[in-house]
């Protein structure tokens, strides 16, 4: 029973290894973030389209900026119907115990869930053929 110990102990060791030498190479992310003045559960009503100089040499402004464009157009189409539906569920709030605000939630989910897709097709499409990856991340202040 010890050998089986030290060999689970020695497999833990190299996947600990291979973690750090992953994190040691990984290089760090390029943070494109939120410039509307409206947010709807912490998504951003558009992204500047600005091109990061830390992407200088990985991928063409031209195509960054239509990535971007292509984002903002699907935030565009969406979030000024969350923002009513969230004016509506406020106003209605007390009358049904807060269950007017279950359409902005809904909502708000599709609009990231369509987001997300649309960086997917973009990942697909060209930035892992260039060892690049978007995702959406919300959490980040």
């Amino acid at each position: 029973m010890e050998d089986f110990d030290e060999i689970y102990e020695e497999e833990e060791d190299e996947d600990r290894a291979a973690e750090e030498q992953l994190l040691k190479y990984t290089p760090d992310p390029v943070v494109v973030r939120g410039s509307g003045h409206v947010t709807v559960f912490g998504l951003s009503n558009k992204f500047e389209s600005e091109f990061p100089s830390s992407l200088t040499g990985k991928v063409a402004p031209e195509e960054f900026k239509a990535s971007i464009s292509r984002v903002n157009g699907c935030l565009k189409k969406t979030l000024p119907v969350n923002v009513r539906w969230l004016l509506c569920g406020c106003l209605c709030c007390c009358c049904t115990l807060g269950f007017s605000l279950w359409p902005v939630i809904c909502l708000s989910k599709r609009t990231r869930r369509s987001v997300e897709k649309l960086l997917e097709w973009e990942n697909n499409r060209l930035y892992h053929k260039l060892c690049l990856h978007w995702r959406l991340n919300t959490t980040e202040m």
